[in-house]
Formats: C-alpha cells, sequence, structure tokens
C-alpha cells in the first residue's frame, strides 16, 4: 500500500470540523478506496482550547495558517478559512509554492485570485481541488471538468444560495414576507446575522464567476456580472407570477453569444412546470446546456457542515487516488494560460421578457401615459392586467404588464418614463421572465 497522505487543514469551524470527523469516522472505507491511509496530520484555527466535537490530539497544532501550509509534513493543505485577501490568500498561495495540492471551498478567493492561484499549480505540477466552493455538495465542478469533454457550452444557469432560495420558497408556500422570512433563516442558521452577502446576490455572483470560466473558457470575471438580490421582493410579486403560471427563483445566469459572454444574477421568473422551478428550501441546482449532452440538470444539497465537507473530502480522495509522475488536468478545464480573456456582451433582446409591476393613482390617463411609454419604446406587451390596489382599493390601481422579447434598455427607458410621468406611488418592480427547462 503507498504511504499515507498527510492532510493540514486550515480553519475548524462547522466545515472544517466535519472534514475532521469524517475522516475519521470513514478511515476504513476511504483506505479501500483509495488505496492508502488519509490522515490529519496538522490543523490550524483561531482557537486551540475549542471543543470541536472529533478527537484532534494526534495533529500537530499551528496558530499561523501560513506555517502550516509551509510544513513539510503535509501532502495537502486544506483552506477553509474563507475570504478573498488575508489569511485564505496567503496560506493557498505559500502552499502551491511550496508543492502541496490544495483543497479549498473559498469561492471568493476563486472569483477573485483563481487564474493566478490556477497558474501556480499548473506550473508546479499538483492540483488545486474546489469541487466545495460551488453548490456545496452537488459534483458539479467535476461534471464540467471531467465529465462533459466534447461538449460546447451555450448556457449554465442555476439557483446557487440556499438562503435565497429558502427565503422565497417560504414567501410563497406561507404567505410570509421577506422580512419574517429572513428572520427565520437567521434563527436557523440559514443566513448569517449580516445576510448582506447572499440576499443581495455576491454568493452567487462568486460561484456564477466559476462556473463561468468552466463553461467557456474564459478568464474569471467577478466584476462583469449584472446583479440585483431579492431584499425589493414583495409578497404582491409572488401573488402575481403565481397567477401568470410562474415561480420566483434567484438565478445566476452565463450564456454564450455572438458578441461574447453574459453573466447576470438576479430574481427570475420561471414557469411553474420547468424542473428548476420545483428546488424548494435550501437546496442547490445547476443546469447546464451543451450541444452533444442536451440540457444536464445537477441538484442537491448545497450548503451546511455535511454537504460542504462532502465535497472537500471528494477532492482530498481524489488527491490520494493520484500517484506520482500522474499528469494533472488543468484547474479551469483547460491552462490557465491559455484561459480567453473575458468579453462582456453588447446588451441584446431577452428571449423570455419581463414582468413589470406598477402600483398607480386611480385617474384618468394612467393607462395610456403607460402604454405610450411601452410604445415608445417598442416593446410588445403579452398581457396587461390591473386591479384595484389592497391597501387602497379605492384611489390606486396595480397594474401588471408582461412583456414579449425585448431589450432591457428598452424596459429601463419606458420604466424611466413612467417614473418620470409622476403616476406611480411605489418603486415599480422589474423581473425578467427566463426561459427554463
Amino acid at each position: 500500500m503507498a504511504e499515507a497522505l498527510r492532510v493540514g487543514i486550515a480553519g475548524l469551524g462547522t466545515v472544517g470540523a466535519a472534514v475532521a470527523r469524517v475522516l475519521a469516522e470513514k478511515a476504513a472505507e476511504l483506505t479501500r478506496q483509495c488505496g492508502r491511509d488519509i490522515i490529519v496530520s496538522a490543523v490550524s484555527a483561531r482557537d486551540a482550547s475549542r471543543d470541536r466535537g472529533v478527537d484532534l490530539s494526534g495533529a500537530k497544532w499551528f496558530d499561523d495558517p501560513v506555517d502550516l501550509a509551509r510544513n513539510a509534513d503535509i501532502d495537502v493543505f486544506v483552506e477553509l478559512i474563507g475570504g478573498e485577501e488575508g489569511a485564505a490568500r496567503a496560506s493557498v498561495t505559500a502552499a502551491l509554492e511550496a508543492g502541496r495540492h490544495v483543497v479549498t471551498a473559498n469561492k471568493a478567493l476563486l472569483s477573485r485570485h483563481g487564474v493566478e492561484l490556477a497558474g501556480i499549480a499548473e506550473e508546479r505540477g499538483i492540483l488545486l481541488n474546489y469541487e466545495a466552493a460551488v453548490a456545496g455538495g452537488i459534483p458539479v465542478i467535476k461534471t464540467m471538468r471531467e465529465a462533459m469533454a466534447g461538449n460546447t457550452v451555450s448556457r449554465v444557469f442555476g439557483i446557487l444560495n440556499g438562503t435565497c432560495n429558502y427565503i422565497l420558497t417560504r414567501m410563497e408556500a406561507e404567505g410570509l414576507s421577506f422580512e419574517d422570512c429572513l428572520k427565520d433563516a437567521q434563527r436557523l442558521g440559514y443566513a448569517e446575522a449580516d445576510p448582506t452577502f447572499d440576499i443581495e446576490g455576491n454568493d452567487t455572483a462568486h460561484k456564477l464567476s466559476i462556473l463561468t470560466s468552466l463553461a467557456f473558457g474564459s478568464r474569471i470575471a467577478p466584476d462583469d456580472i449584472y446583479l440585483e438580490g431579492i431584499s425589493n421582493i414583495t409578497q404582491a410579486d409572488i401573488r402575481a407570477a403565481s397567477e401568470l403560471g410562474y415561480r420566483i427563483k434567484l438565478l445566476g445566469v452565463a450564456q454564450r453569444t455572438e458578441t461574447g459572454i453574459e453573466q447576470r444574477v438576479h430574481p427570475t421568473m420561471v414557469p411553474t412546470a420547468s424542473v428548476i422551478a420545483q428546488v424548494h428550501g435550501v437546496t442547490n441546482a445547476v443546469a447546464i446546456e451543451t450541444d452533444i449532452l442536451g440540457e444536464l440538470l445537477l441538484s442537491g444539497p448545497g450548503a451546511g457542515g455535511n454537504a460542504t465537507a462532502s465535497a472537500v473530502i471528494g477532492d482530498i480522495a481524489d488527491i490520494a487516488k493520484s500517484r506520482p509522475g500522474f499528469q494533472h488536468g488543468p484547474v479551469f478545464g483547460r491552462p490557465a494560460k491559455e484561459l480567453h480573456p473575458y468579453v462582456r456582451a453588447r446588451m441584446r433582446t431577452h428571449e423570455g421578457g419581463y414582468f413589470i409591476r406598477l402600483t398607480v393613482h386611480d385617474r384618468a390617463g394612467v393607462f395610456a401615459a403607460v402604454a405610450t411609454r411601452m410604445a415608445e419604446n417598442e416593446i410588445s406587451l403579452e398581457s396587461i392586467v390591473q386591479h384595484a390596489n389592497g391597501a387602497n382599493p379605492e384611489t390606486q390601481k396595480t397594474v401588471i404588464l408582461v412583456t414579449h422579447e425585448t431589450t432591457e434598455a428598452a424596459v429601463r427607458r419606458a420604466v424611466e418614463g413612467i417614473v418620470a410621468d409622476g403616476h406611480l406611488v411605489d418603486k415599480p418592480q422589474v423581473i425578467r421572465i427566463e426561459r427554463a427547462g
């Protein structure tokens, strides 16, 4: 049997402790699968005295994760610290430069510095594995990087944040407000005390930028993503979507066009009959559209200690199975130096159209003014519905428009014109309608 694979873990929070525990509990099974033992030989965290529910007495303690990363007594450095800079970046860089394989769950780090880190790994002939960084326990990275050879990807999209999906699911199922659902998500541990990173779409954007690079062979471009969160979604939107045969999901979407690559994160209406609409609660799902395979949908637990730990351990096991002299595949599907510069696509017609909700004063000329603004911007309407506003039925109306294919720019110009006309009571709501399998 080959020598044991020695693992150093930096970060012993929920995920790190779960990784250490599962490696101990499943030691015999992993040895059978990998052909060698996997042992945790060193660890690093902020507090050495904290009880993490796992026996780490046999592991050497390091106060500084960079020192751990450089230690000659480990073969694999597992980074579970988090954050795109600071200790996470310094320790991963140190490990790669020292010739250590790296496993990380850090989407923020990869989104910002992934290409640079991939270049170091490929130059040293070592592995940088990151399955847990996108969609938790769903093996989407391995699928795209290894199992889809020969396929040309045209679009990748999905539900990439369990917190947002949980909130939207509860809002629809129980008629609760966004604020009430968020508080409950925080109570249950699905949302952080400061949930901004999740609910405003940043977490989804980081994951999408990594998937985009894998899908299209481009450099990671986290700053070239249209970004909109779910904090402005109301029960009025949820009810209107249901009446029209849609369900609201926060989607990350990346697709290839004739002018470049389009990346966007925003609330989206998807047909209730579509598969992606059936993904509820904290579950994640990723759909990949290709020329050979067609559409593939991967769904499963997207977060949590066990789901993320499962992906981390899968990455460690892959390293354990590799042997000296084996030529590892590139980190992002093609060598880092051959990744294309990211070219942002020009604004184009959105195939699914738009949902527009307006709360207006109930007075003569309002409906005609709205229709005029749509016509001025050459927006064709699929349907238009108006009814009394629940809060002030005597003086206000709710107008719901569903457009045919049109551009984002045209919709924004039309809405800006309606706002300028002075007929609105509240801020208008605009939600894309997405073609979804």
